[in-house]
């Protein structure tokens, strides 16, 4: 008996299951039902990766077992056999959650392909609920990856979340930094107390003090009353200090004295104030690089680098992009109340081979637009962005084109084409960085907002779909 794929065939006709199980041969573990009922009472009290099934048959027909199938077990794939005349009727069963469907008399090279491809969908699908749920292996809390460099990022987050040592996430933007750090803080011991999320990129120079350590009554023209700040709103708790390399130098002297001497000082205030607050640090930045250059301080790097941990970009973890892609269409599809079984093999092809410069941040807007746009019954390479449809092109560690391909082009078509790719990967890469701030976006590519609106607008993107949560 083989230890691949298990597979259900029901037909009525003992040929036509005797020819698939041929179809499968050793690479499949076949079983079979020659009706719905007996196919029904299999599947109550056995999982199987693959039901293939006629629509039309005595007793239980088609349609009821896959109803029953897909209440029973989500993750299995059900693929419909049709006669010429009632092909409406198998797209009506895609509809409703089939993968696909075989036409009668079929190929039998064609029915081994859909099978395979149904029995893979259906394992990464299955695997991509197990990564997400809560303590499953190959996870941690809302982080979902299976990689070796995942699972080694997954034991550093659960060895700091027994300790409560202040602790350092670094990785490029989108790659789940603050989704990290809330998971120390939910696995730690402060859990019941509140986790206070700080964007130090988005804090006006002029009110990071006030905003990190709170203010004294009087302390500058507006401040009527005194105000505590976020660190004393996380008493107890974990407070977060997102793009912690963007904090000017004077609220890095402010922030380094309060990790050596637990407490604050109001702004205009001279009485120092106790606080227990675990902190948790992430930055796309070398910090050590900065330190070099003169804009972070010494002193705070090391006591920000107590406990650091390494988020790796998607593109150094190609094998997740399957897992997350299944994660987010689920999670979009019933957010949105669509039904798509799944990613069409060419579209999930093209996912796999773009490298994502924005991470998982922007696979999870390209996954979400396609479910919003996707006319079914599955996601294809027509719903995902230019950019991603044309993947291999995309990468830049990739050629791009076949000589001939190019040879086919007058020079300048050739050059514009990758121009345009170039510039519109800079664009998505500038937006993730600064999470659709177009003001700050316009300041790094030294132009004009108004004009990088335009070009925004020229490729296609907006800068909402960059804005973090």
């Amino acid at each position: 008996m083989s230890d691949g794929p298990r597979v259900l065939v029901v037909d009525d006709k003992e040929n036509m299951r005797r020819l698939l199980a041929r179809v499968l041969g050793d690479g499949f573990e076949v079983e079979e039902a020659e009706d719905g009922a007996r196919a029904l009472a299999l599947v109550a009290t056995r999982p199987y990766d693959v039901v293939v099934t006629d629509i039309r048959m005595p007793g239980a027909d088609g349609f009821e077992l896959l109803a029953a199938v897909k209440a029973r077990a989500p993750a299995t794939e059900v693929v419909m056999m049709t006669g010429y005349a009632t092909v409406a009727d198998a797209v009506r069963a895609m509809k409703q959650g089939a993968f696909d469907y075989l036409e009668k008399p079929f190929d039998p090279d064609a029915a081994l392909a859909v099978i395979t491809r149904a029995a893979e969908h259906g394992r990464i699908a299955a695997a991509a609920r197990r990564a997400a749920a809560p303590g499953a292996e190959g996870s941690f809390h809302a982080l979902v990856g299976g990689s070796p460099r995942m699972r080694e990022a997954y034991a550093l987050l659960e060895k700091a979340s027994a300790v409560d040592a202040t602790v350092l996430l670094l990785g490029e933007t989108g790659t789940g930094k603050e989704l990290a750090a809330r998971a120390v803080h939910y696995h730690s011991a402060r859990r019941e107390r509140r986790f206070v999320p700080v964007n130090c990129g988005a804090l006006p120079g002029e009110l990071v003090e006030s905003e990190l350590f709170g203010h004294a009554r009087g302390a500058f023209t507006g401040a009527a009353t005194a105000r505590p700040g976020l660190f004393e709103e996380g008493r107890g708790g974990t407070i977060f200090l997102d793009e912690v390399g963007e904090l000017p130098l004077a609220a890095q002297v402010k922030l380094n004295r309060v990790l050596q001497e637990k407490e604050i000082r109001r702004v205009g205030d001279t009485t120092p104030i106790a606080v227990d607050v675990r902190v948790v640090a992430a930055t796309h930045r070398d910090l050590r690089a900065e330190v070099k250059a003169g804009r972070f301080r010494e002193d705070l790097f090391y006591r920000l680098n107590v406990l650091a941990i390494t988020l790796p970009p998607l593109r150094e973890r190609p094998g997740d992009v399957p897992l997350l892609a299944a994660h987010f269409l689920e999670k979009h599809a019933r957010a949105l109340r669509r039904t798509l079984g799944g990613f069409e093999p060419d579209a999930l092809a093209r996912l796999e081979a773009y490298r994502w410069p924005g991470n998982v941040r922007e696979l999870e807007n390209t996954v979400e637009r396609a479910v919003a746009i996707s006319s079914g019954p599955a996601v294809g390479a027509a719903d995902l962005p230019p950019e991603v449809d044309g993947a291999a092109a995309a990468d830049p560690a990739a050629p791009a084109g076949a000589p001939g391909d190019l040879a086919a082009l007058p020079y300048r078509e050739a050059v514009a084409g990758a121009r345009d790719r170039v510039t519109r990967e800079y664009l998505v890469a500038l937006l993730t960085e600064f999470a659709g701030n177009v003001t700050r976006a316009a300041e790094r590519a030294g132009m004009e907002r108004e004009s990088l609106h335009r070009l925004l607008r020229r490729h296609g993107l907006r800068s909402e779909d960059f804005k973090g949560p």
